[in-house]
């Protein structure tokens, strides 16, 4: 059926149409009135043709960048990393001559503004630090082919105007945060576009294809890891952050086609409430100068709706907490050249406009109010540390080392002091002992960011969440924590983080034992099994005279291995090196509890798994199962696309992985070939919604709750908030466990913090050793659930599995590695992975 089309805000005030490509020139994006010096190339000079023509790949981008800067005395460059795809991460930093040429001091002198002595700096003669960055999510590319045009101005503009702004201002330029991504879909917009610019919706230029340009590499949403900081593309940009703690920070979005434009502030409701008032404010006041050029440009936009300010993992929110402004842009995407959309038509130039003007604006503001926003930072920083208090922090894990030292990875690149623990002590009940814990004082520059980090929070303005509502890192990462430690038990300040130190392997002539404790013991075993030697598990607890051991620890026989005693003495100190991982030497068979002969040792074979992926498959689900086996545990995993399915060798895989999926992933044909693998000995280890198709073709026996809802008092106006808010945007509950299950290997106490974001609530079979994880009678941590919800989830399980002819189907019902920083829970996987044929 044909639109008709009553609004053309876009292009019928503009007088720019898609035929029009052929003939775009700089005179649409720049300013009026201003000359530019000549001897700076134009962007199409270097990558070949005019911004919003075609849609900029990464390496012309870098191109560019690198020929502004090699040019430019304004300009100077920096690699600080590569993407995952050894793509460069480039940082711009860009001012007057005379600034670049004093950058070093001038950096010190506003990082002083963070330390302590603040107060007679003189704010009136400094530079204010914006830091611009663009297009973090790959398929919103007007930011980055926006970021040609800002940094072109930049470099060749000239007169007053550009002269006041770049002698009283450092700008931070990272003109892509998301390099595989942004070159991802430039190829798909690129080879999909025709020389008559098609504007039906329905062509396949606006249709990616699976996982889509969004994401990085293994297929992460890059702008929810500003405060974990688990990849290369995050590390890098925090690093920046932190080396100059800019006063702005803005990042560049797309949104719906049938959008305007947004900026922030977001719904005032949903701003974290350690977030000060005066951020708020400074925020809209910045607000104003955006809203005055698009006034004069003929833009529509909007603010305080849809988006928020909670989640402090957002790069619009993570200044916020940090003494600075974070500033959100979302642009309506025309996600290839030109789109209909319900406004008129809307064209690629035209997004690239509104980005560039939003650059522009942020630039003027940022002049205007240089020494108000320079004198909240310091006054941020001066308040944290007065508003600190005594004492300490303190987490740790006596039996994983390695996840603690993780943990204060995240502290370290964030530049919180943190210190060891020196001497043993313990505090409500845990203990935290040298080697495997660490205190944080309180009375530090980053106290209000390490508070954001370790609160627990459970009420809340607001119901309704852009992102998760609880992100306690020391319960995402299953380690002790205390707010009361003993700072005389610290040891000497930090400098440079070193993974835990572990005892050297002694020789054995009978057999070697490594507890699964530890993060990295799956590592560790999957080295031992890709090795071709025999391993078991230790189903009971047994002991020797210097150690006991618990459920799930892995024992490996001396004697008929296809290594001798000395190749396997080798190859093990090699594992124990590699993996930073204690495994020990054991003389005897003779241990109390079982005995290491014993019929509850039972071998483990070596796994080969298969993850789905492609059409129907949720690709942040699959691409941090993807990365944790890739990058953390160094294991081999299949990618197994959907649509090959049918003619996939199913017998090569003892494990086969289906997370959350939309539609149908999965026909009838390809669900009768999963079936019979099963059938004949095959684990499938399904996620979330997958509950769905288990249920459905009768592979696992699962009874949800299903409350229904009835909206009393509540208006047509409120009715989308009401429902919105009986959902779980992410939240943090407690569940007990029975530690002897085997998908609970490793853990060493009874109870565990599992992340959820879905309202799947599985009852409780009526044989309790089959509930061996279950959520208890008030399992609410931390985060926001309806009154209604928390009574759902009482006592239900998040965990269920069953027998499937001689296999076996396991089902979570929340993803156990949400966004690579939920190192709690991995362990989970890895317990099904190796362990599920005795469950």
């Amino acid at each position: 059926m044909k639109k008709i089309f009553t609004l053309f805000f876009i292009i019928s005030s503009l007088g720019f149409q898609a035929q029009d490509f052929d003939t775009l020139s700089l005179d649409y994006y720049l300013p009026k009135n201003v000359s530019y010096n000549a001897d700076i190339p134009k962007p199409q000079d270097i990558i070949g043709f005019v911004p919003g023509q075609w849609h900029v790949s990464h390496d012309r981008l870098v191109n560019y960048m690198s020929k502004l800067a090699e040019i430019s005395p304004r300009i100077s460059i920096e690699n600080r990393g590569t993407s995952y795809e050894g793509r460069p991460l480039l940082l711009l930093t860009i001012s007057s001559e005379e600034n670049i040429r004093n950058i070093d001091q001038i950096r010190q002198q506003h990082k002083a503004l963070v330390e302590e002595g603040s107060a007679n700096l003189n704010t009136k003669e400094m530079p204010i630090v914006v830091n611009q960055g663009f297009s973090i999510h790959g398929n919103e590319p007007s930011g980055a082919n926006a970021a040609l045009l800002v940094a072109y101005y930049l470099a060749a503009a000239e007169g007053d105007e550009i002269e006041e702004v770049l002698d009283h201002t450092i700008i931070l330029f990272d003109p892509s945060f998301n390099p595989d991504g942004l070159q991802r879909f430039a190829y798909w917009a690129n080879t999909n576009r025709s020389a008559n610019i098609n504007a039906d919706p329905q062509d396949r230029e606006y249709d990616e294809v699976w996982p889509g340009g969004r994401t990085n590499h293994y297929w992460f949403d890059l702008n929810r890891d500003w405060l974990p900081a688990q990849l290369p593309e995050s590390q890098a940009r925090i690093k920046t952050f932190h080396k100059w703690y800019p006063n702005i920070l803005t990042d560049h979005h797309e949104m719906g086609s049938n959008a305007s434009f947004f900026f922030q502030p977001g719904i005032p409701s949903r701003t974290h409430p350690l977030t000060p008032d005066l951020n708020q404010e400074l925020t809209q006041e910045i607000g104003k100068y955006h809203a005055a050029a698009f006034d004069k440009l003929g833009s529509f936009y909007f603010t305080e709706e849809s988006y928020d300010d909670f989640y402090y993992g957002k790069g619009s929110t993570f200044p916020d907490i940090n003494g600075s402004i974070g500033i959100l842009f979302e642009q309506a995407s025309s996600r290839g050249h030109a789109q209909e959309t319900d406004n008129g038509l809307l064209t690629f130039p035209f997004t690239i406009r509104n980005q560039f003007t939003a650059a522009l604006s942020t630039l003027e503001a940022a002049k205007s109010m240089r020494v108000k926003l320079l004198n909240y930072q310091r006054d941020f920083y001066n308040n944290a540390r007065s508003s600190a208090g005594k004492g300490a922090w303190a987490f740790g894990n006596e039996k994983d080392a390695t996840t603690a030292y993780h943990l204060a990875e995240i502290m370290k690149r964030h530049q919180i002091e943190i210190h060891p623990v020196a001497k043993e002590f313990s505090k409500d009940g845990q203990t935290y002992k040298p080697g495997s814990a660490y205190i944080i004082p309180k009375n530090q520059r980053q106290h209000r960011l390490v508070e954001a980090m370790f609160e627990k929070r459970t009420r809340f303005e607001d119901s309704l969440f852009y992102d998760i509502s609880a992100w306690t890192l020391p319960l995402a990462f299953n380690v002790e924590y205390t707010e009361d430690a003993p700072l005389d038990h610290a040891g000497a300040i930090i400098e440079e983080l070193k993974q835990p130190a572990v005892p050297s392997v002694e020789k054995s002539s009978y057999a070697y034992v490594m507890e699964w404790h530890d993060y990295n013991a799956p590592k560790a075993l999957n080295m031992i099994l890709d090795k071709g030697l025999r391993a078991r598990v230790a189903m009971k607890k047994f002991g020797t005279k210097n150690k006991e051991y618990d459920y799930g620890s892995i024992m490996i026989p001396v004697q008929n291995q296809k290594l001798d005693k000395e190749e396997l003495f080798d190859f093990i100190k090699n594992v124990a090196k590699t993996a930073n991982i204690e495994i020990d030497a054991v003389g005897t068979g003779l241990t109390s509890g079982i005995n290491l002969g014993s019929r509850f040792f039972v071998p483990i074979e070596h796994q080969e798994i298969a993850l789905l992926v492609s059409e129907g498959i949720t690709p942040y689900d699959a691409g941090e199962i993807w990365h944790l086996f890739d990058q953390r545990y160094d294991i081999k995993v299949t990618k197994l696309n959907t649509r090959n399915f049918g003619r996939a060798d199913l017998s090569r895989y003892t494990d086969i992985i289906l997370v959350n999926s939309w539609g149908t992933a999965l026909d009838k044909n390809d669900t009768e070939k999963l079936k019979t693998w099963i059938k004949n000995g095959g684990t499938l280890i399904a996620y979330r919604n997958a509950s769905r198709y288990l249920i459905a073709n009768n592979l696992l026996d699962i009874k949800t709750k299903s409350d229904p809802i009835t909206a009393k008092n509540i208006s047509f106006e409120q009715r989308s908030d009401f429902y919105g808010a009986q959902g779980i945007g992410g939240a943090i509950f407690e569940a007990k466990l029975d530690r002897s299950h085997p998908i609970n290997f490793g853990y060493k106490n009874d109870r565990l913090a599992l992340f959820r974001n879905t309202t799947i609530f599985v009852e409780a079979d009526e044989q309790s050793y089959n509930n061996p994880i279950q959520y208890t009678s008030d399992p609410l941590l931390s985060g926001y659930i309806s009154e209604e919800k928390n009574e759902e989830i009482k006592n239900t399980v998040p965990f269920k599995t069953g027998g499937f002819g001689k296999g076996k189907v396991i089902y979570f019902t929340d993803n156990t590695n949400f966004r690579a920083f939920w190192f709690g829970t991995n362990k989970l996987l890895m317990n099904a992975i190796f362990f599920g044929d005795y469950m």
